[in-house]
């Protein structure tokens, strides 16, 4: 197993950085290599979202090093949760909150290095194949090799007819090397069979569970669609919603209503097809951890695993992300480490925001003060230890969604409200915000709404109209 390469043993940690473990280099600092996985909720063996799901790369990965068992995004959409993490700066001080605009045309990161910048800047060599940024990944990095995006597609759409292009799910292509993740997952092989003559700061980035949900057949039959088990879900469950809630998260958006879902007979299939694309995803990531283990950089390389949102399938009478429930913030998140004990799991909150400075940390690079998430080397080193952070995401401005160890507190733009205790309702199916009893929950969690917000930058987005329409319906002006 790949983790019995990682030293169990206490190091000094702050003399990691220049003890160039393992590899034929003598390079001081380790490598990084940066696993993306687009769409993943919590749908993983580790993470125990749907009991259906199979991942054992990813849950070996979690073997491996620090699983964040209550990890959240800074955005449920994947160009401003990728801008928040690659750039260390949450949405509500960028004004990025939705699918455009692109991070380059953020008055706010004028001049901001992203996280494969710094890396460079600092004597590695940089490298990505996939969707590590939303868009234009070759700006960013030294070396840059498409994948081929969410393709291919038919002619035809199989399962859905209307809507948007890529809201389609079934089995699509035959072959497995018809697959773009698959064209990464070769490529990263390849990258850890050559012989780099500087540390290097990897990227590889996979589309799968993304729509369209398209995979080989031989990953449908590992979820047979007599078995699917779907998502539990209450039909009064939208019963104590705020309409703003509901409006925000139903109006204008493009994916397939959850009525259109169920009266298509097509629920079961589409959950099948989203396990079948995680199960291929998991494939590719042990592609590229296998390469790893039996590389000479298996000893000396931070690995991190990610994915930049949640996303429903039928939860809360909905589909997609664009949520600020659990099913729409909460992700993997796994980081492995040269020194740090395989096997742990940590409990309090963790933000992608906070992978930044958490680099920066293991590699011994330079702190950045402007950073805004904070490193998790500390509960990488003891995972029971107290953490006063709590996840913060948004969902345009004056949408927000507070995530404590314990409790979920959204609060929207026109002032209502929702709390929520994961402990005791682990699916957010009772709204106490407006229980007497937790008044003091409800305090501790708002104190931590941000005070300053970028105001939305224009754009054309999905985001931009569903938060357009919920805003008209409640008459809030901008």
């Amino acid at each position: 197993m790949l983790y019995r390469l990682f030293p169990l043993i206490c190091l000094c940690f702050a003399s990691f950085p220049s003890m160039g473990i393992g590899t034929t280099h003598a390079a001081e600092k380790p490598n990084v290599l940066l696993i993306s996985i687009d769409d993943l909720n919590d749908w993983v063996g580790c993470l125990g979202g749907h009991p259906q799901a199979k991942t054992p790369n990813i849950d070996r990965l979690a073997g491996m090093g620090t699983l964040f068992d209550n990890a959240h995004c800074q955005s449920p959409v994947c160009n401003p949760s990728r801008a928040s993490m690659m750039t260390g700066r949450y949405p509500h001080t960028t004004g990025i909150y939705f699918l455009s605009p692109d991070l380059k045309q953020a008055p706010a990161l004028e001049g901001v290095k992203t996280l494969p910048e710094v890396f460079a800047a600092n004597g590695y060599k940089t490298m990505a194949s996939g969707k590590i940024f939303h868009t234009g990944d070759k700006r960013f990095f030294q070396e840059y090799q498409p994948s081929g995006g969410f393709g291919p597609r038919p002619e035809k759409k199989i399962s859905q007819p209307h809507g948007h292009p890529l809201w389609d799910w079934g089995v699509y292509p035959e072959d497995d090397d018809q697959m773009p993740d698959m064209k990464a997952a070769k490529w990263a092989v390849k990258q850890l069979e050559t012989n780099h003559d500087k540390p290097f700061f990897m990227g590889v980035g996979f589309y799968r569970p993304h729509v369209p949900m398209y995979a080989p057949q031989k990953w449908f039959d590992m979820h047979p669609l007599k078995d699917i088990q779907l998502p539990l879900v209450r039909e009064d469950d939208r019963d104590d919603l705020s309409q703003y809630a509901i409006d925000l998260t139903n109006l204008m958006h493009v994916s397939p209503t959850h009525d259109w879902v169920t009266e298509a007979g097509q629920w079961e299939h589409a959950v099948q097809s989203y396990l079948a694309s995680v199960t291929f995803a998991d494939h590719c990531v042990g592609m590229v951890l296998d390469a790893l283990q039996s590389s000479e950089y298996a000893d000396n390389t931070i690995v991190v695993l990610f994915s930049d949102h949640g996303f429903h399938l039928g939860e809360k009478q909905r589909w997609a992300k664009r949520s600020l429930w659990e099913d729409g913030t909460r992700v993997p998140l796994i980081v492995s480490a040269p020194g740090f004990a395989a096997g742990q799991t940590t409990k309090p909150p963790a933000e992608l925001v906070d992978v930044f400075p958490t680099l920066l940390h293991l590699a011994g690079l330079p702190e950045d003060a402007a950073l805004e998430g904070n490193s998790l080397v500390p509960l990488m080193k003891d995972p029971q230890q107290t953490w006063t952070h709590p996840a913060v995401t948004s969902f345009g401005l004056g949408n927000f969604s507070i995530r404590s160890t314990r409790y979920r507190f959204i609060q929207y733009h026109d002032g209502s409200r929702e709390l929520y205790d994961l402990r005791k309702d682990p699916h957010e199916w009772t709204n106490l915000a407006a229980n007497p009893e937790y008044e003091a929950i409800v305090s501790e969690h708002a104190a931590f709404l941000p005070a300053n917000q970028h105001p939305v930058l224009p754009g054309e987005s999905t985001g931009h109209n569903a938060y357009a329409a919920a805003n008209a319906n409640a008459k809030i002006e901008e």
